[in-house]
């Protein structure tokens, strides 16, 4: 860990959308049809989200927003691609300029929870006023769970999900303001920090709660123009995922309905066109808005089987969460449907899927059939295209299924549209190594 100083939740609950409260026919709001019924509209309940300020240059309102919380502010950002870029004085010599001291913490890799204890224990005697999030998923969970623990000062392990005790999270946070520097996670918009720690024993968990939600997301699409081609397709497959889990979870409601089908409209015409030239700047900012909307309706909806497995993955093995999930989704997309069509055929998430392949086929007369078959040989050829690794390249063997298997059944798996048997979730994973 290196600091270096200038002188200058569960998912909230919204209405469930299942087969008991929605004909296997509804669509959405957001997708139009002139023959389709209104979606019936339920009551739901909407988590905090962020302040948000989207568009090319937004970055360069950081400083004078940071300085409203006041004149000591700490930056936590990745390894260190954000330092060797020229963005990194557009926020250095802004603050300098509004009279915002800062001290800088780099984050190697995915966050553990040792690593954030150290930071707290370090930073707590220098009165940080604003925490600033600067980089992709990890360091953005990273700044979260800093921001988080600053001001209580206890150890992040006694709020973690599914290890330690679990204390309730009372506060008060540090403010905190997210700016991502990859289109993925949509960590700008979530209120939790997801902590790793690797090996046999290895676990992925979240502090989640909403006191952590940033005060302000500034989202700046031209800061994905660095990007490699690796990483737009691991973080690209990881935002397209979250929005399809979400629009099928049994949580799923009109709202974030309307907001997953856009994302996904976004990624559709965003992702290939990033991946083959970062410098497109439509496709960047399409990019930017889907990771950010699927941050939102992560939130609040939850996702599925494919976080379920990404979870033990990422702590079994070396594998990026996003590699994780880019690999697993057009697997696990076959496994569902299958599953739903054996045990529950008029399950509104099978028709949900074919708005999904008529989507992204741009075939909108494609009957139930043939769009699911569109939708799954669409995530496969993405798969291919983006040159997304298998399991065994990093590691990963068919005697580790049974592990990873028990493993997987945390908060995202119970949001999957259909409960999964232990051997479909094996079939995920054995395709795909």
């Amino acid at each position: 860990m290196v600091i270096a100083a200038d002188s200058a939740k569960q998912p909230e609950t919204m209405h469930t959308f299942c087969a008991d409260n929605v004909s296997a026919n509804s669509l959405p709001f957001g997708v139009p049809s002139i023959e389709s019924p209104l979606v019936h509209i339920s009551d739901f309940s909407l988590s905090r989200l962020p302040r948000i300020e989207f568009g090319p240059g937004v970055l360069g309102k950081l400083p004078a927003i940071a300085r409203t919380y006041g004149t000591r502010a700490l930056l936590v950002t990745g390894a260190g691609s954000l330092k060797n870029s020229p963005f990194w004085a557009t926020v250095t010599d802004g603050l300098k300029a509004q009279g915002v001291a800062w001290l800088h913490l780099a984050v190697p890799g995915e966050p553990s929870p040792l690593m954030v204890d150290e930071a707290v224990r370090a930073l707590r005697p220098e009165a940080v006023d604003v925490v600033i999030g600067l980089g992709g998923g990890s360091a953005l969970d990273a700044a979260k769970a800093i921001a988080g623990l600053l001001k209580p000062g206890n150890s992040v392990m006694d709020h973690l999900e599914g290890v330690g005790p679990e204390l309730a999270y009372a506060g008060p946070a540090t403010p905190f303001i997210a700016v991502p520097t990859t289109a993925g996670t949509g960590s700008e918009a979530t209120k939790n920090a997801v902590l790793s720690v690797q090996g046999a024993d290895g676990f992925k968990k979240s502090f989640r709660d909403e006191k952590l939600v940033a005060e302000v997301a500034l989202v700046d699409p031209d800061l994905l123009a660095t990007c490699p081609a690796s990483v737009i397709a691991a973080n690209g497959m990881d935002a397209f995922t979250q929005l399809l889990e979400s629009y099928v979870s049994c949580r799923a409601a009109p709202l974030t309905d309307s907001l997953a089908w856009g994302g996904m409209k976004a990624a559709r015409d965003g992702l290939l066109a990033m991946y083959a030239d970062a410098g497109d700047a439509a496709a960047r900012n399409r990019m930017a808005y889907a990771a950010l909307v699927s941050g939102i309706t992560l939130a609040q909806v939850g996702l599925g089987s494919v976080h379920g497995l990404a979870a033990p993955l990422g702590a079994f093995f070396p594998i990026p969460h996003g590699v994780a999930c880019g690999t697993l989704v057009a697997q696990a997309t076959r496994i569902n449907i299958d599953a739903l069509q054996a045990r529950e055929a008029n399950h509104p998430a099978l028709e949900k899927y074919a708005q999904v392949g008529r989507l992204l086929s741009k075939q909108g007369q494609l009957n139930q059939t043939a769009s699911h078959a569109v939708l799954i040989d669409t995530l496969d050829a993405w798969t291919r295209k983006l040159q997304l690794p298998s399991l065994a390249q990093f590691g990963v063997t068919h005697a580790d299924i049974p592990r990873i298997v028990a493993n997987s059944r945390g908060s995202s798996m119970k949001t999957n549209p259909i409960a999964l048997t232990d051997a479909e979730i094996a079939g995920i994973l054995a395709a795909r190594i």
